[in-house]
């Protein structure tokens, strides 16, 4: 193969292709590799994890399968719903329930405002009742302030925020919501890498923050839903995907290093994980390899072949949380919300911090965990960036904690039936200053290297809508459309 000055790879189309990393975005470069490639291709798989799936997992709960990874999918971005449609899992599409979420501010649990975009508002009238009167103000007066223009690199957002608006939209709204998403806050994230459409608005002439959200904004309030999940939980995605790639798992694989073959091509060293009867060590070789690994797995793997992308990786800094999954027992009476959201600056009616960020209510949310006479199911999240002790205790003791949130939010104080605690070390890229720039820096010098590409979260979004995205495009890259 050969590749031109548009970093097109042409030529014989591969026969060996190694993804490394079975999460979604690899497992749908696998399917998409699949379907181009036809069925004498080989296609090999690695993950260092003994499972597949990467962040998305589904596990039993109270006799029921439920998420404790991502819970739903963007339906509004149309990737991840075409994806699912394709597979023939299309009738096991639902949506959520007309319940709204809720949003803890200034000791209040309040009805989520609309007119924003990630908690940034449009008006002051979007606003009232969440934030206190100064804050309301605060918001009014942000257009008459001074004109706001952008430098075509990236800014914090927070920084921009607490510039135009004060604190308080900050820690009450815009953090709370980011904190769902990156488990990060606007003050650690940037503006362009989390926002581009504000920005975007900002960059065609809106010269305030309050005006750039509303050319963001749709005239009219869309009535699609939002979300979407599947009726089996989304590692119903993950196992459909590895059967009809046919790819080779090789779980529990981690790859140890990736070396470019000077006649072209290259040569994986695998080593088998920790387990004393896991596979002796072995090599692949491969036309092509399509990485879609965590950024500190991608830096190790790419140091040698392409040291530049490896540093923006290892540049990129990591996110940690939990999620607590509680089966309450029957008949358990919830809020009438999917959900509430919390600010870390929130606290208890003693003054103690919450330990949560969120709570799902998945009876409420869906109705297919909406069963009378069964276990009531909801979720707890934790973790913030850049609080790694909230997350340095038991399962045991975080399951407390989370139920003494829970009691202070609902008034539910009735032991569960059954409890599962799924952590995510590292489980979340900061989308921070600087990072549109990081993942030029990788995708250029990739584009350099005939038959590699890179897929997953940490380039140009989080969700599984933009993980099968990734996917995608680094197959049309190492199949060379």
């Amino acid at each position: 193969m050969r590749e031109n000055a548009e970093g097109d790879v042409r030529g014989t189309r591969p026969a060996r292709v190694v993804v490394v990393g079975a999460g979604v975005a690899g497992l749908t470069a696998a399917w998409r590799l699949r379907t181009e490639l036809g069925a004498k291709a080989r296609i090999t798989v690695c993950d260092a994890a003994s499972v597949a799936g990467g962040k998305v997992r589904t596990v039993e709960l109270a006799g029921r399968r439920f998420d404790v990874g991502p819970e739903a999918v963007l339906a509004r971005r149309p990737e991840a719903v075409a994806l699912i449609r394709e597979l023939g899992l299309g009738d096991d599409l639902v949506h959520p329930t007309s319940a709204s979420s809720t949003i803890r501010a200034l000791g209040r649990t309040v009805p989520m405002p609309k007119g924003t975009v990630m908690g940034i508002p449009a008006s002051a009238e979007a606003v009232a009742g969440v934030l206190s009167d100064d804050g309301v103000r605060a918001v009014a007066e942000e257009a008459s302030g001074p004109p706001l223009s952008l430098p075509d690199h990236d800014v914090s957002l927070g920084e921009l925020l607490r510039s135009r608006f004060g604190d308080e939209v900050v820690d009450r709204l815009v953090d709370p919501l980011l904190g769902g998403v990156y488990a990060g806050g606007a003050d650690g994230l940037g503006l362009r890498a989390t926002l581009p459409a504000v920005a975007a608005a900002v960059d065609a002439g809106a010269t305030s923050l309050t005006e750039a959200v509303r050319r963001t904004l749709p005239e009219r309030p869309s009535t699609a839903p939002v979300f979407a999940t599947l009726r089996g939980g989304l590692g119903d995605l993950v196992n459909r995907l590895a059967e009809l790639s046919a790819a080779e798992l090789r779980l529990g694989r981690p790859v140890r290093e990736l070396v470019r073959r000077s006649s072209g091509g290259w040569l994986l060293r695998t080593g088998a994980a920790a387990p004393s009867h896991a596979p002796v060590d072995a090599d692949l070789e491969a036309d092509a390899v399509v990485l879609a690994v965590p950024p500190p797995a991608a830096s190790r793997l790419l140091a040698s072949v392409a040291p530049d992308a490896a540093s923006a990786y290892a540049e990129m800094e990591l996110a940690s949380m939990a999620v607590v999954a509680l089966a309450l027992p029957p008949g358990t009476e919830l809020p009438p919300s999917s959900g509430v959201l919390i600010g870390e600056r929130e606290r208890h009616a003693d003054g103690t911090r919450f330990t949560a960020k969120a709570f799902t209510f998945s009876a409420r949310k869906w109705g297919h965990h909406d069963r009378p006479h069964e276990p009531v199911l909801i979720r707890g999240s934790v973790g913030r960036f850049g609080e790694p002790s909230t997350l340095q205790v038991s399962d045991d003791e975080l399951v407390e904690r989370v139920r003494r949130d829970l009691a202070e939010l609902t008034g539910i104080t009735e032991p569960p039936v059954e409890t599962l605690v799924m952590r995510w070390g590292g489980g979340l890229p900061q989308y921070g200053v600087g990072h549109v720039d990081r993942v030029a820096r990788i995708e250029r010098a990739v584009a350099r290297l005939d038959g590699l590409a890179v897929a997953g979260a940490a380039l140009h979004g989080v969700g599984i809508p933009a993980c099968v995205a990734t996917g995608d495009a680094a197959v049309r890259r190492v199949v060379g459309q």
